[in-house]
């Protein structure tokens, strides 16, 4: 018999809303792109196994750099250039280098000599710069808001734990 009052007698088939912390009505739905990301802890997690939202630890670092995960072969870290900085004229001569821009603009220059970068090009958000080592580099901020990047050396470029507040720390741990 039909019952217009639950046209569903089955349970399994009921129309209830379920309960739901992140339903269609909440303003952060994490399926809508407006859900508040955890907080990262950043700091070294290698040489462990390690999983993380990449994009998510790059727009909340606000260190110069940071090194996230250091392994015997690889190391990944984290930049936040402000504007109107740059990461700094330098060179790896054993060190191939991968960066990843996700927010913001610059200018990246490359060449065979520390006086002639003849290799320019405008980068933005999402571009990707790879640097074969023995090439001089630098990274410049063009843009209104700060340069956040990641950055991957093969072999590790840095010390385990690497943290670098400012500009003028990573100078002064280099050396410059």
């Amino acid at each position: 018999m039909h019952n217009t009052y639950n046209p569903y007698p089955c349970p399994y088939y009921a129309n209830i809303p379920m309960y739901n912390p992140y339903n269609m009505y909440n303003p952060y739905n994490m399926y809508n792109g407006y859900y508040p990301n955890p907080f990262i802890t950043l700091k070294d997690y290698g040489p462990n196994p390690f999983v993380v939202n990449i994009e998510e630890a790059t727009l909340q670092n606000n260190n110069f750099r940071i090194a996230l995960w250091t392994g015997c072969h690889l190391q990944l870290t984290l930049m936040n250039i402000r504007v109107g900085e740059d990461i700094g004229l330098e060179m790896h001569p054993d060190v191939d280098q991968f960066i990843r821009i996700e927010e913001g603009q610059g200018i990246v220059k490359m060449g065979d000599r520390k006086d002639c970068l003849d290799f320019q090009r405008n980068v933005s958000d999402d571009y990707a710069i790879v640097i074969p080592a023995g090439k001089w580099h630098n990274l410049i901020n063009t843009g209104p808001r700060p340069l956040k990047l990641y950055s991957i050396y093969a072999p590790p470029q840095h010390p385990y734990g690497t943290v670098h507040e400012t500009k003028d720390d990573a100078e002064e741990h280099h050396g410059h």
